[in-house]
């Protein structure tokens, strides 16, 4: 299993850890270098916590990889991506759902600022990870959307857990929200794919173009299944 980075440019494929200075919408209204600094060290201890939460997720998936590979069974974990929302990125996503752009209300309102992507080989592993991870009493799920089942208009497939996870510092217990994103190799290409044309392109998608993206993802979708049909029966010859 490999930890991956990579830039983020959106909640759904966008995978890198990075503290940047705090948006300009946080500071522009702070009387004094005072405040900034002050609001900056807060905002360092909050991400802080954060980030242990992805640590702690990753170190999980990893003991899961290790443990796979002592008993020699076959691994359900392709790569682990993770990243935290950059300052920028929280206070924009506040603004467009018209929520204050305050450390509570970040806390309180937005689920996704810790992010796990896993990504594994077949479909069926994705929901034995998930379990795996459920089954953890320090893992509590706040809330499952699956797009496997019910895929999205355009065709995005993947599992999206919100889970809280507790991290432990020195003088005080912190109860965190993560997202967890359980995709197959091929969900995953389709999705990295479909962000990257929508990222480099300004106009609107033409729905001829929006139509020929659902097509390749059915297709994709349907390599999925036969792919994992094929390895169910090389495993019963075994």
């Amino acid at each position: 299993m490999d930890t991956i980075d990579s830039s983020e440019n959106s909640s759904e494929n966008e995978y890198d850890i990075n503290n940047e200075s705090l948006p300009s919408i946080w500071a522009e209204h702070l009387a004094d270098s005072s405040d900034f600094y002050k609001m900056a060290f807060q905002f360092q201890q909050i991400m802080m916590v954060y980030e242990s939460a992805i640590k702690q997720l990753e170190t999980k998936l990893d003991i899961l990889n290790k443990e796979n590979k002592v008993l020699g069974r076959r691994n359900p974990i392709e790569t682990v991506k993770s990243r935290i929302k950059s300052p920028e990125s929280i206070a924009k996503k506040l603004e467009k759902k018209h929520l204050p752009i305050t450390f509570q209300s970040m806390i309180t309102n937005l689920n996704d600022i810790a992010g796990i992507r896993v990504i594994c080989p077949y479909i069926s592993d994705i929901y034995a990870v998930r379990d795996m991870l459920l089954k953890q009493p320090d893992i509590r799920l706040l809330e499952q959307v699956d797009y496997i089942e019910s895929p999205k208009e355009s065709g995005y497939r993947s599992l999206h857990l919100v889970i809280e996870i507790p991290v432990y510092l020195s003088n005080a217990v912190h109860n965190v929200k993560a997202e967890i994103q359980l995709r197959t190799i091929a969900m995953d290409f389709w999705a990295c794919l479909e962000h990257e044309l929508h990222y480099k392109t300004k106009t609107k998608v033409p729905d001829s173009v929006r139509r020929e993206l659902f097509r390749v993802a059915e297709t994709i979708a349907m390599t999925d299944r036969e792919m994992e049909e094929i390895a169910f029966e090389l495993q019963a010859i075994e």
